[in-house]
């Protein structure tokens, strides 16, 4: 073991991973220390224990993903893209495959296989890895980090910070990774749990937990949020919804819910059929089977269950036929089907959110090199920084590519 080493990384997630075998690599002495018993934790879970590692979106499609901050990323993605993550995983043994020609898993679909491998990688450039570390104090002396845990001293002449977020704390998530920063003088923007399920005040849809609603759109019933509009899969539970479209609108939803108490939302079944589209599809149905309850009619629509918790919602009769309706409900089972609203009214916080909204500032780091602008030496990547982006990869490529650009030290 060096006196010295060249650069000591905290956090052994995929960044972390990423930026000591990248700095290793480079010829440097690499220590990766890590607070849990393992490496890994939070990457053996991801996509379900499946690992969607990355995704096939060019990189300007990419980057538009994560919204205004995205293009923070484009140098990182230029020296590590989602092309080169794939070949990397090949040369250390783990073939890659997109079944659906977007998300991209192991072939095998295992994340064990991708612990295995990056462990041997780490082992063969000559990382040293030390787990159950619980640092104490980071300080710089001269040019030199001194980094205390409960019974040892690590010295280096660099550090690179990628402890992630505070999402999913059972996984090792303290949120530490921004004390360090703002203890060398960073400053972190708020933080939100994200990528979680979302609890509605209405719970008459628990019954439709069976159901998965394809291609749902969802918006924001708020003047000033009118833009906020997202596609995508969504799944009825116990206390509100989930599902793909949920768990990526959940980034939006959570800094409003802190500002508002509750957030209405909009959301449309019928993939995107208007007013007019739904009552002229009733009026066919009625056409080929007047003898049909509203409820057969709708079920040419949605699942049955769906169908009557939105009749119920219009207060009408599931066994009438549509001219039996009086003319005012018609109306709002019409609006109702176009745009069933839902009220968000929590979430269970960081407990099960898969990423964190918000981090160390961007303004605040070389986004050529992701080395600090205030402390020499001192580099960020993963989810520490304030960049979030959608489910399907997007998150793990990101971590990867700016773990691969931390661990070149700026070279």
């Amino acid at each position: 073991m060096n006196d010295i080493y060249d650069c000591i990384v905290l956090g052994g997630g995929p960044a972390g991973i990423l930026a000591s075998i990248s700095c290793a690599s480079e010829k440097n002495s690499v220590l990766l220390l890590e607070k849990l018993p393992k490496i890994a934790a939070k990457l053996k879970a991801t996509g379900g224990g499946k690992c969607n590692l990355t995704n096939t979106l060019s990189t300007e499609e990419f980057m538009a993903k994560f919204g205004k901050n995205g293009r923070f990323m484009s140098h990182a993605l230029e020296v590590f893209n989602a092309t080169d993550l794939r070949d990397f995983f090949a040369k250390i043994g783990v073939e890659t495959i997109a079944r659906d020609g977007f998300r991209v898993f192991p072939v095998n679909h295992s994340s064990s296989i991708i612990l295995s491998a990056l462990d041997e990688e780490l082992k063969r450039v000559g990382v040293d890895v030390e787990c159950s570390v619980a640092i104490e104090t980071i300080k710089k002396e001269e040019d030199i980090f001194i980094i205390t845990s409960k019974d040892k001293t690590y010295k280096s002449k660099n550090i690179i910070i990628a402890t992630g977020g505070l999402g999913y704390p059972i996984l090792g998530a303290t949120g530490d990774g921004y004390i360090y920063a703002k203890d060398f003088g960073h400053s972190i923007t708020s933080t939100h749990p994200a990528m979680m399920p979302l609890m509605t005040k209405e719970k008459n849809f628990a019954s439709c937990k069976a159901d998965t609603i394809a291609k749902a759109i969802l918006k924001v019933n708020i003047p000033k949020y009118k833009n906020l509009k997202l596609v995508g899969d969504l799944i009825f539970t116990k206390e509100g919804l989930r599902g793909p479209v949920i768990l990526d609108f959940a980034r939006e939803i959570t800094p409003i819910l802190e500002k508002y108490n509750e957030v209405p939302l909009l959301i449309n079944f019928l993939k995107g059929k208007n007013e007019e589209e739904i009552f002229s599809h009733l009026k066919n149905e009625i056409a080929k089977n007047p003898t049909h309850t509203i409820l057969e009619n709708l079920e040419t629509l949605l699942a049955t269950s769906v169908a009557t918790e939105i009749l119920n919602i219009c207060e009408i009769d599931t066994s009438l036929r549509f001219k039996q309706i009086e003319g005012f409900k018609r109306e709002k089972l019409v609006k109702t089907l176009a745009w069933t609203p839902f009220t968000i009214i929590g979430h269970e916080g960081f407990k099960n959110a898969m990423i964190t909204r918000g981090g160390v500032e961007l303004k605040e780091i070389d986004s050529k090199t992701m080395q600090s602008k205030i402390i020499d030496g001192l580099y960020f990547c993963g989810e520490v920084v304030n960049i979030d982006g959608p489910c399907g990869g997007y998150n793990l490529q990101w971590s990867f590519s700016s773990g691969f650009l931390a661990g070149k030290l700026g070279k």
